[in-house]
C-alpha cells in the first residue's frame, strides 16, 4: 500500500515562497548593506557594472531636457549616467525603497532628485516621463508584473522603459563558473562583508528571474512594444528595452 502523502503545514497568507523575503525583509536588508553595497558590486563585478549602467542608459534613448525615472535606484550609479545625458534642461529622479541606500544616493550626486518610493505603487502621474530605467532591482519587486506595470504606466507614449538586471547563462564553462560563483563565492562574501543573508538573497533572486525570452514575454504584458535585449558579459549581464504604445 502506498504511503500517505504528507500534508503541509498551512502558510500564512502574505508568507513568502521558499528562498524568498517579504518586501519589509527586502527593505531592510538593503538598509542594512547600505554601506557595503557599492564596494561589494565593485568586488563582484570588477568594476563592470558601471560599463552595463551605461549601456542601459544609453538604450533610454534619452538626451538634454527630457525627464527619466531610474525605479530602485539603489545607491544611484543608473541615476548618475542618466543625468549626464539630460542635464543640464532635464531632470532624473531616482526612486527607491530604502532610506538608507537614497542617503548614500543623495551624497554622490545634488543635482539629482532622489525621493523614496514603492516601485509596485509609483507617486508619479501617468505619461510624466519620456523614460523609466530599472538596474538590477526589477528581481527585488514583490510582484513583478505591477512593478513593469507601473514603469509603463509613467512614461509617455512612445518613450523608452529599460530593465538592465542578471540572467542565467545556459552553456559552459561560463554557466559552470556562474554557479560555483553564486553558490559558494557569492556568500562567502557576504559572510566576510558581516550580512550572510544578504548575499544568499541573492543568488536565490537571480534564479527566480525570468529568462530574457520570459521577461520580454512579461514586458509585452505591461503594454510594451518593440521589444529587444542585449545580452552582454558573456551571457550574465541582459538588457532589455521596450517602448510605450502610441495613443
Amino acid at each position: 500500500m502506498a504511503s500517505p502523502t504528507p500534508t503541509r503545514a498551512p502558510q500564512p497568507a502574505d508568507a513568502a515562497p521558499a528562498g524568498t523575503l517579504q518586501e519589509s525583509q527586502v527593505r531592510a536588508m538593503f538598509d542594512r548593506i547600505a554601506g557595503v553595497y557599492d564596494r561589494m558590486n565593485g568586488v563582484m563585478t570588477a568594476g563592470l557594472h558601471h560599463r552595463w549602467r551605461a549601456r542601459a542608459a544609453e538604450l533610454a534613448a534619452v538626451g538634454p531636457g527630457d525627464r527619466v525615472l531610474d525605479v530602485a535606484t539603489g545607491t544611484g550609479d543608473l541615476a548618475i549616467e542618466l543625468a549626464h545625458r539630460v542635464l543640464p534642461g532635464g531632470e532624473v529622479v531616482g526612486a527607491d525603497f530604502s532610506t538608507e541606500m537614497l542617503s548614500r544616493a543623495r551624497a554622490k550626486a545634488a543635482e539629482i532628485r532622489f525621493e523614496q518610493a514603492n516601485a509596485l505603487e509609483l507617486p508619479y502621474a501617468s505619461g510624466e516621463f519620456d523614460a523609466a530605467t530599472v538596474g538590477f532591482g526589477a528581481r527585488n519587486f514583490a510582484d513583478l508584473d505591477r512593478g513593469l506595470g507601473e514603469m509603463a504606466r509613467v512614461v509617455r507614449p512612445g518613450g523608452r522603459v529599460v530593465v538592465l538586471e542578471i540572467t542565467t547563462p545556459q552553456r559552459p564553462p561560463l554557466s559552470t563558473f556562474y554557479g560555483a560563483w553564486f553558490d559558494r563565492v557569492v556568500p562567502l562574501l557576504g559572510r566576510l562583508a558581516g550580512d550572510p543573508e544578504a548575499y544568499e538573497y541573492l543568488p536565490n533572486s537571480v534564479r527566480r528571474f525570468p529568462g530574457p525570452e520570459a521577461l520580454a514575454a512579461r514586458m509585452a504584458a505591461a503594454g510594451l512594444t518593440s521589444l529587444r535585449w542585449v545580452i552582454t558579459a558573456g551571457g550574465i549581464i541582459a538588457i532589455h528595452v521596450g517602448q510605450v504604445a502610441e495613443a
